[in-house]
């Protein structure tokens, strides 16, 4: 068994699927772990880290060559997987709501792919869940670019020359992120808010000593929406929660928002019209830029400037923190392919429930119903 890691070649991706600590415990398993030279660069692991945890170094061919898996952060171009098995497994993100071409071409190419973001959210997968572990780091990198971004202090300091009072944080959302974005703010001092369209992270948000900010007058959704994930409300709920939102929006400081629905464009939180009724100097994180964006005029990878009110949002935030991100997303590899480890075939063989949720291709063909339904 033959498990290649390549370098990650998207813009701007300094994460790595792999580490040193994973190496060796893919190596005690009983498989072969080969790596690109210069893959842990952006993570600052180094080549001699690799060795030194039994991996094999080398080039891009020489590595993918004979592979049974390959892991990535990000789903590698078909073209760098010359050699690799016929029916090799990739086990990557893939982004296969706005990327089918490519889960078209893994098809036809005869490779298995594995969408880790389609990991189902079962409790048993937790430990498997990329999702959740990089928008935990997300949130945390949100609030501390925010604080950056902000001209102001965020606890209250009592000094002799007087009073600085502690900054007004709203998080839009409160899912892993937003609740790593409560939890920050809090540390940091700040005086916290959070809103959701689920009505049961109240006590999710009031547990982390932050206020709920919610539409008592029209019902929202008790639970969780499909696979732990808000689904769209009705538009009596979309104009009552903005009226809600827009006089609190107002009187912030910092505002965080992180609202995504799997496979449409993330949803628009806050208007022009609301950025302007901000305060100068106020900042805005758009934890959702990379999907469209939660907040009108935000773009990736920028600081926008509207109406006095700092705008940003990062295209790839968790990556910003690389080698964290790097350590989690390589345990979430590992724990998915030990868990299914057989010792007798040496190698992972996937059961029905996760298998058939993170499968996308198969024996030369588009398998998931995910995607055939979309």
């Amino acid at each position: 068994m033959r498990i290649a890691v390549l370098k990650e070649r998207a813009p701007g991706e300094s994460r790595v699927a792999l580490t040193p600590e994973t190496a060796k415990k893919f190596a005690a398993l009983g498989a072969t772990v080969a790596v690109e030279e210069g893959a842990g660069v952006g993570a600052s692991i180094t080549d001699e880290a690799y060795r030194e945890a039994g991996a094999e170094v080398g080039t891009a061919a020489a590595v993918v060559r004979d592979a049974d898996i390959v892991l990535g952060v990000q789903a590698p171009d078909v073209a760098s997987l010359n050699g690799a098995k016929p029916g090799a497994w990739v086990a990557a993100t893939f982004d296969p709501f706005r990327e089918k071409d490519r889960v078209e071409a893994y098809a036809q190419a005869g490779l298995e792919a594995l969408s880790m973001e389609f990991m189902p959210r079962i409790t048993r997968a937790q430990s498997m869940d990329v999702l959740s572990s990089q928008s935990n780091l997300a949130g945390y990198k949100a609030v501390l670019t925010a604080a950056n971004e902000y001209g102001r202090a965020f606890p209250m300091m009592m000094t002799a020359a007087g009073t600085v009072q502690a900054a007004k944080v709203f998080v839009m959302g409160v899912g892993v992120a937003g609740l790593q974005a409560i939890a920050t703010a809090k540390r940091l001092g700040a005086q916290v808010s959070a809103t959701d369209v689920r009505s049961a992270t109240k006590e999710q948000i009031m547990s982390l000593g932050a206020k709920p900010i919610f539409v008592e007058s029209v019902a929202g959704i008790e639970g969780e929406g499909s696979g732990g994930y808000a689904t769209e409300m009705s538009e009596e709920y979309q104009k009552a929660q903005a009226e809600l939102v827009s006089g609190h929006i107002a009187k912030q400081d910092i505002v965080i928002t992180t609202a995504l629905i799997p496979g449409r464009p993330a949803p628009r939180l806050i208007s022009d019209a609301q950025i302007a009724s901000m305060k100068p100097g106020s900042v805005i994180f758009d934890l959702a830029v990379a999907a469209g964006g939660n907040v009108e005029g935000s773009q990736p990878d920028q600081v926008v400037e509207k109406h006095g009110v700092k705008i940003v949002g990062y295209s790839n935030t968790a990556g910003h923190l690389a080698a964290d991100a790097s350590a989690l997303f390589a345990r979430n590899h590992f724990n998915f392919l030990s868990a299914f480890w057989d010792k007798e075939a040496g190698k992972p063989v996937l059961d029905e429930e996760i298998g058939t949720a993170v499968r996308l291709t198969q024996g030369g063909k588009v398998v998931n119903e995910r995607l055939a339904t979309t």
